[in-house]
């Protein structure tokens, strides 16, 4: 039996079903008083016209007024509960679907980075505060009115229900003309604005060498199909919005000429006419105004699936017991990686072990998996068999808010974040001064962060502002060991470091060495191998080589010496 299990969208939204209930109820009110108009003129025809009696019409007057006012306070009460339940719906699902975006861009190595959820949900708490939904509110009521149609005449109530379906073939032919295309444009615009957002974040490149013309060429080839779709879709919408006012509005004035004739045949008083023709109007508003908001509930539709099929693709965080703190030993057992979006594992079966302290070089061709067996050490990306384990339990169990203090880790592509230089350092935590300066220090940092105007309080951007290629890294060296923690991984630390930072990285890691920190660097550059432990030795995803390091070099030196070809005597 299959067992349906509601996302966290539809669970939401049955958080939220009392509200949507009561404003329910506030619309049967409304709806009520919405007869006013009918019976006021109903009354001023056959009463106060007949009889000429200025007191009643005063007092129809003052009445009607009175219903008018407590409708419209009823409306803004619904408006009201409607903008609260749009607003608990975001705060229900905003940092459910922060995660999932965050998650997306971490398993696609920023590729597929992008606010789509966030700008979905949105989209769908204004549609839930706008006209659309106040339509579907209203509708249910229709039978109401044709009901009281029928009982001023039963001519009005057959000739009202044939205008229905003739509202209603128009929005039928509405969703078959517009649904498929709408759905493509907004398929097409998210994909242009997701490449968009790629070529903007490589502007110098595209600068430097000339491409931006080729790039806006491939970008306006997404941008016209958007146009060409909308201005269709829009097209058809626009027609078939026409025609359901035509046939609204004519159908008002037809209705007129039939109550004239049956004024005239004795069969209703004229304010029976009158009253018949608001209250018409009134059943089929809301036909109407489904009909106008056609693409915005269109819009809603979709970007409710969305939200379902990747709020049901990509559950929550399940809640893990906080293990004791760790201390850095790690163990790969048969550890097969295969990174998101691809279908090959660059690591294939990796066993070893790390003990606690070790400085292991991890070294080999480009393409080798050196980055990738990084990641997946400290649990960015899952392995596809085997484990790899921290301290015995697999990395992927610890909770990841309270293993992150003992984490520290420096990528390829060093990330600087808005704010201070100490922000940034102390990973946007509680800053504690001390431990600021004392990262900074090991990083030897701290000397070049006092010669700027206010010290460590400097306000950087993403990319560091003007800071140079080699202080951003020592930047963010000076990060990954704020702390203490007992596991830092390096991912190729001296790529943009001159002399000076090659010297301060070498320091760091004696002192990392002093401190029983476990330390695993990528590097490509042989200076900081001679302060390593063990090497590491990866080639085509596979161990190739792994022990201490004068055992490794020696072990490479002689490979070296057996294929070198032997010298022909003269």
């Amino acid at each position: 039996m299959k067992i349906n299990i509601k996302s966290d969208l539809e669970e939401a939204l049955k958080l939220c079903k009392g509200a949507f209930l009561s404003a329910a109820g506030f619309s049967l009110l409304i709806n009520f008083l919405m007869i006013t108009p009918s019976i006021y003129m109903l009354q001023v025809y056959d009463r106060v016209v007949a009889t000429g009696n200025k007191s009643t019409l005063l007092m129809l007057t003052l009445i009607v007024v009175m219903l008018f006012i407590t409708m419209a306070a009823l409306e803004w009460v619904r408006s009201q509960i409607l903008v609260k339940v749009s607003t608990r719906l975001e705060m229900l699902l905003n940092q459910r679907l922060f995660q999932i975006a965050f998650k997306q861009s971490l398993y696609s190595g920023g590729q597929r980075a992008t606010t789509q959820p966030l700008d979905d949900l949105t989209g769908l708490r204004q549609f839930l505060t706008g006209n659309g939904l106040f339509a579907f509110f209203d509708a249910p009521w229709m039978p109401v009115y044709l009901a009281l149609l029928f009982m001023f005449h039963p001519w009005f109530g057959w000739y009202s229900i044939f205008t229905a379906i003739l509202l209603c073939i128009v929005a039928a032919f509405t969703e078959k003309a517009t649904t498929k295309i709408i759905t493509e444009a907004n398929n097409v615009a998210m994909a242009t604005r997701g490449a968009l957002g790629r070529n903007l974040r490589n502007a110098e490149v595209i600068e430097s060498m000339g491409m931006l013309g080729r790039i806006r060429e491939r970008w306006m080839v997404g941008a016209v199909k958007v146009l060409d779709l909308q201005a269709t879709a829009s097209s058809r919408a626009g027609l078939l919005s026409a025609l359901s006012k035509v046939i609204r509005l004519s159908s008002q004035s037809l209705i007129l000429g039939l109550g004239a004739y049956l004024v005239i045949e004795r069969e209703i008083s004229p304010g029976l006419m009158i009253a018949g023709s608001i209250l018409m109007g009134r059943a089929l508003a809301p036909i109407d105004l489904i009909i106008g908001t056609w693409k915005g509930f269109i819009g809603a539709r979709g970007q409710y699936q969305r939200l379902n099929d990747i709020l049901r693709q990509i559950p929550a965080d399940k809640e893990h017991m906080l293990l004791p703190d760790p201390e850095g030993r790690i163990q790969l057992e048969n550890a097969v990686v295969v990174p998101p979006g691809s279908k090959l594992p660059v690591i294939k079966g990796i066993n070893l072990v790390i003990e606690k302290g070790d400085i292991v070089g991890v070294i080999g061709p480009s393409g080798a998996g050196k980055s990738t067996l990084a990641r997946a050490i400290l649990g960015i990306w899952p392995t596809a068999n085997g484990a790899i384990r921290l301290d015995g339990a697999e990395v992927f169990n610890w909770d990841r808010e309270h293993l992150g203090g003992f984490i520290g880790y420096l990528p390829q592509d060093i990330e600087l974040f808005e704010g201070t230089i100490s922000e940034n350092i102390a990973r946007f935590g509680e800053i504690d001064p001390e431990q600021v300066v004392a990262a900074a220090k090991m990083a030897d940092v701290h000397e070049l962060i006092l010669r700027f105007p206010e010290g460590y309080d400097t306000l950087i951007g993403s990319t560091g502002g003007n800071l140079s290629g080699g202080q951003r890294q020592r930047i963010g060296l000076a990060r990954a060991l704020y702390g203490n923690p007992v596991l830092v991984v390096l991912d190729e630390p001296n790529s943009n470091l001159d002399e000076q930072g090659e010297a301060a990285l070498e320091k760091a890691l004696l002192q990392l060495k002093q401190k029983q920190s476990t330390v695993l660097i990528v590097t490509h550059r042989n200076n900081v191998l001679s302060k390593v432990d063990k090497l590491l030795i990866l080639n085509d995803g596979l161990l190739a080589v792994y022990g201490p390091r004068d055992q490794v070099v020696a072990h490479l030196q002689q490979q070296q010496q057996a294929v070198m070809p032997v010298a022909q005597p003269a």
